[in-house]
């Protein structure tokens, strides 16, 4: 967290496909390594500078800690002065920067290099249903994943409304014709459920069992008519730590303290009483989602070893 706040840009290059994004290496103050441009990130050191909009990833790194998933990627709000860096990221205007994960399994398929294994909407659901670890026959990427791990994104991508990962055809819900799955035209294929595809579904090789969260910005002006229960679609048991912080009704407070640690974000925000509607937002997506589990009487599951 240190590194992303505070680290000098020693060099920056685009990452392929994503042309919104920048990859810098940064160096540390302290650091007993010499700052080496040309390196690549595989030694940790590098962040992804995101788009101003995507502040709220930020919010979502500080929900996935103060609810225990503990599966997003650290992110800090930042504003830029490099001369490293294109005009539009030091114009004074705070954005989001995510540590570069340098171990996240991708595919080598270059259409479906967003995941770590390749996994339809059909399969999945039967996977949840069946109760198997193994969607897909050989793939040893998804075989791996644990089941409880299911119920931790499906609760973090409701309380976020994160489309992307389990419904980015926005099947759940009616969308606005200015939503990139209309302008794709993802959502016409809701008809055929055959092609619908899950996508950032990615492990670490160290940990398979275990999900990586990235792009977790969601839809924070998502109202509550258009909530996307589909994200819950299947799921029969939510982990238990984060069930107990929404029914403590204490959410928004320690989202509060949580987000206070990042100065830049806070401040950005207007403090307390700018961030607090949002934070509203999420705590009362929480108490949906306690009605949710209690009208269709789910569970809620205990943590493994080193979950």
């Amino acid at each position: 967290m240190k590194l992303l706040a505070h680290g000098q840009v020693v060099s920056k290059s685009r990452v392929p496909a994503h042309g919104q994004v920048l990859r810098i290496r940064l160096h540390a103050d302290g650091d007993t390594q010499p700052a080496s441009p040309g390196e690549d990130c595989g030694d940790g050191r590098c962040g992804l500078i995101k788009r101003s909009t995507d502040l709220y990833e930020v919010v979502a790194f500080h929900l996935d800690r103060v609810l225990g998933l503990n599966r997003s990627l650290p992110a800090v709000a930042r504003r830029f002065s490099s001369p490293i860096l294109p005009y539009s990221y030091t114009n004074g205007v705070p954005r989001p920067l995510i540590w570069w994960a340098p171990d996240v399994q991708h595919l080598e398929d270059t259409n479906n290099d967003q995941n770590s294994c390749a996994l339809g909407w059909l399969q999945y659901q039967e996977m949840l249903r069946s109760h198997s670890v193994a969607p897909v026959a050989g793939d040893m990427a998804c075989a791996s994943i644990q089941r409880g791990e299911w119920g931790r994104l499906a609760l973090f991508d409701f309380l976020l409304q994160v489309h992307d990962r389990l419904d980015r055809y926005c099947c759940g819900f009616e969308p606005d014709a200015s939503e990139p799955c209309v302008e794709e035209m993802l959502h016409e294929k809701c008809r055929n459920p055959s092609e619908l595809f899950l996508v950032h579904i990615l492990v670490r090789p160290h940990a398979p069992s275990r999900l990586v969260f990235i792009d977790n910005a969601g839809q924070p002006q998502q109202p509550e008519a258009k909530l996307n229960f589909r994200l819950l679609q299947g799921i029969d048991s939510f982990p238990e730590t984060a069930v107990a912080m929404l029914r403590s009704g204490c959410l928004a407070h320690r989202l509060l303290k949580s987000l206070y640690m990042d100065q830049e974000l806070w401040e950005s925000q207007g403090g307390a009483a700018g961030l607090w509607p949002l934070l509203q937002v999420l705590e009362r997506r929480g108490q949906i989602l306690l009605w949710y589990l209690q009208e269709h009487n789910l569970t809620v599951s205990l943590p493994h070893n080193g979950q």
